[in-house]
Parts: structure tokens; C-alpha cells; sequence
């Protein structure tokens, strides 16, 4: 028997968000010397974006049938604009390889807004 994939996102919403919020923590909090990375200036900037904004998606996702919608997206959206914030401050705080970057947090916060702006309408679609 065949699951569209519809039908696992709708099962596995939950742990899909729970998991991309750990990731990032982990991809943003892990020690990175030894490791040779290209850097091509802003570059990671993109990265952040779509990091946040798959991670909005995610989130938007599972509260999706939750009333009422306007206050859930508002709180929703508060509440990764901190968590990115967070992250950012623990990378400058509890790292020696990491550093906090203004410009990483209005990366993180782009795509949050962005996921909140496209949400409904990608939902009509589907």
C-alpha cells in the first residue's frame, strides 16, 4: 500500500519541525575547526535564509488548522525571529569556533517572514 506523501507530511508534521529546530541548533552550535570551508563572502547568508524558512514552513505546517490563525502565525513567526536570535547569541556565547553575526539574524528573520507571507497561498494550492 502506497502513502502520498501528502498524507506522511500530515502524519510526521510534527516530527519534521521538531527535528529541522534541533538541526539548526546543532549545524549552528557544532565545533567546525578542522574543517576546511570555502568561504565566498555572505555566502552562508542564503544558507540562513533557507534554513529559517523551510523551518517556518515546517512550523506554519503543524499549526496550520489551529484557530485563530492570524495570532498562531503572529506567535509562530515571534518565536523563530527569537529562537534565531538565540542561536546566534549562544554561537558568540558557549562556542570558541562561532561568532554572533547581525547579518546572519536578518538572514534567519527573512526567511521566516518570507514562509509567513507565501504560507496560505502555497497551501491553496495544495
Amino acid at each position: 500500500m502506497q502513502m502520498p506523501i501528502k498524507k506522511l507530511l500530515e502524519r510526521n508534521a510534527l516530527r519534521i519541525a521538531i527535528f529541522l529546530t534541533i538541526f539548526i541548533a546543532f549545524i549552528s552550535l557544532i565545533s567546525v575547526k578542522g574543517v576546511h570551508i570555502i568561504k565566498v563572502s555572505n555566502s552562508d547568508k542564503l544558507g540562513h535564509f533557507f534554513a529559517y524558512l523551510l523551518l517556518s514552513f515546517s512550523w506554519l505546517y503543524v499549526f496550520r488548522d489551529h484557530r485563530p490563525k492570524k495570532f498562531k502565525k503572529l506567535l509562530i513567526v515571534f518565536i523563530l525571529i527569537s529562537y534565531g536570535i538565540i542561536i546566534e547569541v549562544l554561537q558568540n556565547a558557549v562556542t570558541i569556533h562561532r561568532q554572533a553575526d547581525f547579518y546572519d539574524i536578518i538572514a534567519n528573520s527573512a526567511g521566516v517572514f518570507l514562509a509567513a507571507i507565501l504560507f496560505d497561498k502555497i497551501m491553496r494550492i495544495f
